[in-house]
């Protein structure tokens, strides 16, 4: 229903939608910054925190508040996303990774509602998703790459503006303000306009602008893309400091090393899900074994090595090659002695655990895909 509400910044015309209010241009950027359902933040909320986190969920209750059945969405002969199966635990991290055009970003805006699915369903906080994409969205906040705040605004006028649309009184505002401010160690740049703050700090004013109606799922799309290291680390304290506040994130990255931090991991290539496990789990329960060799001649090795039987793939990693074999079909003695014989001298094998990057392309590789460049 649309209607007049008077916010600090003046009149606004505004469409009631559930719990929540937007204004009409919020509406325009609805896809960047989508929030409805509120609950507060602990007043007290440190800056570090454990990546291993543990899930404690009771066994009785199904604790999945987000899961897919076949979901697959199809633009023209493209097939973005194909036959996706997930399920997403309440209270976890879980990341979607993959390269560029893997499907994440289709997969977020499925889950959102502002696509449809070509088949498949998705269901959301335990609602279908295209029958009641209303009661979805008052659960959940959407924050998108691209960055579609005010670049005139402070950081603080973002922040009122915002809070003046999903309708909060003024003491919860400034509560929850200073509570954000502070969470996100914002507060020596809340003047800032939005368009003079780094990508670091930008990503974070979105994600307070996200969850001034506190929402209980978050469905991130690559949000440290291009930001520096230590606002990467700074992004994720704040991530985890959610999690303990019972908010369930999905997030898309196409970092590795972000994906560790995760509770689960999803890996997508070409729009299917290749495997999905805790990062522990993809790097120990692979049946091929991998190893680290060191030879003289590293481009040599490698060519000799991805032409002989049993070797899933081989790939360089700084100074020396990852290999992954399968056991039943060759050993490290074996691939040793077929370097040597080819008078590449002394070769070293070292047995290792994987890194999540060697799963990856080695699961791609078992997949019957080229490896990512």
């Amino acid at each position: 229903m649309e209607r007049r509400r008077d916010g600090e910044y003046g009149s606004v015309g505004v469409w009631e939608w559930g719990d929540a209010i937007l204004s009409e241009w919020a509406v325009s950027i609805f896809s960047s910054v989508l929030t409805c359902s509120y609950f507060s933040l602990a007043p007290s909320l440190p800056l570090h925190a454990s990546s291993n986190l543990d899930l404690v969920m009771d066994p009785s209750v199904d604790s999945a508040v987000i899961k897919t059945s076949d979901l697959t969405r199809r633009f023209g002969d493209l097939i973005a996303v194909d036959r996706l199966n997930i399920q997403i635990l309440r209270g976890e991290i879980f990341g979607l990774v993959g390269p560029d055009g893997a499907g994440k970003t289709t997969t977020l805006r499925m889950l959102s509602g502002l696509i449809d699915p070509s088949e498949g369903q998705a269901l959301v906080a335990g609602y279908n998703v295209a029958s009641k994409v209303d009661s979805v969205r008052d659960r959940i906040g959407y924050m998108a790459q691209r960055f579609a705040l005010y670049g005139d605004l402070t950081v603080q006028e973002n922040m009122v503006f915002y809070a003046d649309l999903f309708g909060l009184s003024r003491s919860e505002r400034d509560d929850l303000m200073a509570r954000l401010l502070r969470m996100t160690r914002m507060e020596p740049f809340r003047s800032r306009r939005a368009a003079n703050l780094s990508g670091g700090m930008k990503q974070k004013l979105a994600l307070m602008c996200t969850l001034l109606h506190h929402p209980q799922i978050l469905l991130l799309d690559e949000p440290t893309n291009g930001v520096d290291p230590v606002s990467r680390r700074d992004f994720w304290a704040i991530l985890y400091e959610l999690v303990k506040d019972g908010v369930t994130i999905l997030i898309t990255t196409a970092y590795l090393d972000e994906a560790e931090r995760c509770n689960r991991v999803g890996l997508l290539h070409r729009g299917r899900l290749i495997r999905c496990d805790s990062p522990e789990g993809l790097r120990n329960n692979m049946a091929e074994i991998c190893y680290e060799i060191k030879s003289p001649d590293q481009k040599r090795a490698r060519e000799i090595l991805r032409g002989c039987e049993g070797v899933l793939s081989v790939e360089p990693s700084g100074a020396t090659l990852h290999l992954f074999l399968s056991p039943s079909q060759t050993s490290a003695e074996t691939l040793r002695r077929a370097l040597e014989g080819r008078r590449l001298g002394a070769t070293e094998f070292r047995q290792i655990v994987p890194s999540l990057e060697d799963a990856f392309i080695a699961l791609i590789a078992k997949a019957g895909w080229a490896a990512p460049p």
